[in-house]
């Protein structure tokens, strides 16, 4: 930069004011973008960038990628990368892991056990094939993914969001006395609708990661994800009371389902069953104290108390003994199929009326499951691939959905569980399908007499994580008012509508905060602060420098067809080149900042990400009135791709590239020197 020097001063700034500078008297020549790229850059090769359409370098990019990968090496490296153990499993700490490994990965699996026949329940399929979903998708995902203290298998989100699909795709019969033959086509039809929905979702994210669409994780921001959890929570709890209570009740779908279902169980409750009462009351009575013991010494335990998989045993036994089922009609879960279920495509006639359910199951489990594991991953300091995770969920629906799985993804409970149980690697996923391969293999007939009430109380037990994030919301209040009202307006979307609806609903309304904060621009006079080359509010201080016809404009947003009536009004205001009478724009400044007449204005760019094709044609009509006004456009810090879309839309015809500078400070440094102006020293800046 010493090369860049000039002996010259800022012309009547030193007469004029005893300010100090941090240069001194000297100051290098302002720097346009032309000379910038000279100096520094590859001018040649940049130009070509611009005029290169964007679909000749993506072509030219899959084309790089195809012949690296058809090498020996890009194969490999290709490889490793979509086979995530190759790259952990050779420096694997064998002594300091494997024993965290296998108590984390049986406690999880001792969990998966219960917690999958519950789910199933609330899928409505039978028990076992919420076993098998513990199983083949963990196994899959111990093989792709990328979380390496991710825990996958059975959600209650997706389960209620697949329930509800499935009731009205395969609505029970009004006559609920089905003999047991119709029972079996019954769930045999409910089986295949659940199947069906996996390979929708796993299909709809295979293809999200052959367009390389991890990013769309970052469309469910926190608030709504945590929103829509918590909603689900409660649609969980209300949807398990008739089981609870014993009341054989339908239940309800579509909009409103909630405050219907509340309708119906206190219209019934009359008819509620003592014995499931009783067995209800005594379950949460153990499930619930011993969560919380779990949680308050965490850091005491060796290993969390598996109160579900005791609550089970019990039951059971306490059902055998006292023959509850014959004597008081106490429903249970009743014979579990040894071994694996037949390979079996799902129907695809089906296809098309469940992939409106299907995208947002995929939306959900891709957002789940990449923010569960992001948060682990900046906590044990590992990065994870969001596309890989694309690959990683999308085949382990995909390929389960042929054993009869329901859609799955990663769970808050027993990823939490995992953690605290000491899980290090995915390997723990491998212990975890043990435990539950050893109940489908021999251990399936002592689940016999099990009371489906139980499994109904652990549903309930294991939403208390999603119920608790409610707390979390008076420290939101006070961080960032949109997002609260974000997580409001989702919550009461899912409680009120529906899952999917409710989801939809947050997606929409957290991208229209988005649009509408874009729309809020605040003016904010600055001025150049006393012996620096920063710019400051006016407001902060009164030491600060102001040059008479020198204005100099920042536009913190994105310029495209939501803004570019606002960019207009404003620039047409401060500019005088607007009709009269319009109304002003809210300001900052003191009421004489702009009162002379603008001679030369400086467009800072730098807060302005991107420009669509409108925004570009309005700079340009600017920069052809100001011509006309005789004002001196200069544009500073603008983006590449900014530049290129303004150069497209003819920018270059109405400016010269002298009128393009690399910085506020260069292209205010030009007006100075170059078009003389002078004065009592002033430098308004607008934000």
């Amino acid at each position: 930069m010493s090369g860049l020097r000039s002996t010259r001063t800022c012309p009547g700034l030193g007469e004029a004011s005893d300010l100090k500078y941090p240069l001194g008297s000297k100051f290098r020549e302002p720097l346009t973008q032309a000379r910038f790229q000279q100096l520094f850059g590859d001018a040649e090769q940049d130009s070509e960038l611009h005029a290169e359409p964007c679909w000749s370098r993506l072509r030219r990019q899959w084309r790089r990628r195809r012949a690296s990968a058809c090498s020996g090496p890009g194969a490999w490296r290709l490889l490793l990368a979509r086979l995530p153990p190759l790259r952990w499993l050779p420096h694997y700490r064998w002594r300091a892991w494997l024993l965290g490994d296998a108590v984390a990965g049986v406690t999880v699996g001792i969990v998966h056990v219960p917690q999958g026949m519950a789910f199933a329940l609330l899928t409505s399929v039978p028990p076992v094939f919420g076993l098998y979903t513990s199983f083949f998708p963990v196994l899959i995902y111990t093989l792709l993914g990328t979380g390496r203290h991710l825990s996958t298998g059975t959600f209650a989100v997706l389960s209620l969001m697949t329930g509800s699909a499935v009731e009205r795709l395969v609505p029970e019969p009004l006559e609920r006395n089905l003999s047991g033959i119709e029972r079996e086509q019954l769930d045999a039809q409910r089986v295949g609708a659940a199947a069906a929905m996996a390979f929708g979702s796993g299909a709809l994210m295979l293809g999200m990661f052959a367009l390389q669409l991890g990013v769309l994780a970052t469309f469910l921001s926190e608030p709504v994800v945590k929103a829509l959890t918590s909603g689900a929570a409660l649609h969980v709890l209300v949807s398990q009371l008739p089981s609870l209570l014993g009341l054989p009740l339908p239940r309800q779908i579509g909009c409103f389902a909630l405050f219907k279902t509340l309708a119906a169980v206190l219209t019934a409750l009359p008819r509620s069953s003592p014995a499931e009462l009783t067995i209800s009351a005594l379950s949460l009575a153990l499930l619930v104290p011993v969560k919380e013991l779990n949680v308050r010494f965490r850091d005491r335990l060796p290993t969390p108390i598996p109160g579900e998989i005791v609550m089970v045993l019990l039951a059971s036994v306490l059902c055998f003994a006292s023959s509850l089922d014959t004597r008081y009609n106490v429903q249970i879960v009743g014979l579990l199929p040894g071994g694996f279920p037949q390979p079996l495509l799902p129907s695809l006639a089906e296809l098309p009326r469940i992939l409106v359910d299907s995208l947002p199951m995929a939306m959900v489990t891709f957002a789940v499951s990449a923010s569960l594991a992001s948060i682990y991953a900046d906590k044990y300091s590992y990065t994870i691939d969001s596309n890989q995770e694309l690959l990683a969920h999308g085949v382990s629906n995909l390929i389960s959905s042929f054993f009869s799985c329901f859609p799955n993804s990663a769970t808050l409970a027993t990823t939490s569980l995992l953690v605290d149980a000491g899980g290090n690697t995915q390997l723990a996923g491998l212990f975890s399908c043990m435990v539950v391969l050893s109940v489908l293999l021999w251990l399936g007939p002592f689940f016999y007499y099990l009371p489906k009430a139980v499994l109904a109380c652990i549903n309930i037990s294991s939403m208390r994580q999603m119920f608790f994030q409610m707390r979390e919301l008076p420290q939101l209040w006070r961080i960032s008012r949109v997002d609260f009202a974000v997580w409001m307006v989702t919550w009461v979307a899912v409680v009120t509508l529906s899952v999917d609806l409710g989801l939809a609903v947050g997606v929409v309304f957290s991208m229209m905060t988005v649009v509408c904060r874009t729309q809020r621009i605040q003016c904010l006079a600055l001025g150049l602060a006393e012996g620096t080359e920063l710019y400051r509010p006016l407001r902060e201080s009164h030491k600060l420098l102001q040059v008479p016809g020198l204005l100099v404009l920042s536009y913190p947003t994105p310029l495209y067809f939501g803004t570019r009536g606002q960019f207009r009004r404003i620039l047409e205001w401060h500019l005088r080149l607007g009709e009269g009478g319009q109304e002003a724009p809210k300001t900052d400044d003191p009421p004489d900042a702009v009162a002379e007449p603008v001679r030369v204005v400086v467009l800072d760019c730098s807060g302005v990400p991107f420009a669509d094709a409108a925004g570009a044609r309005d700079v340009v009509q600017l920069a052809s009135r100001c011509r006309d006004a005789g004002i001196h456009l200069l544009l500073a810090q603008c983006n590449a791709s900014v530049l290129g879309t303004l150069t497209q839309a003819g920018l270059l015809d109405r400016v010269s590239p002298e009128q393009l500078f690399v910085s506020v400070q260069d292209a205010a440094a030009y007006a100075l020197e170059t078009l003389e102006l002078s004065g009592p020293k002033t430098c308004t800046v607008w934000v």
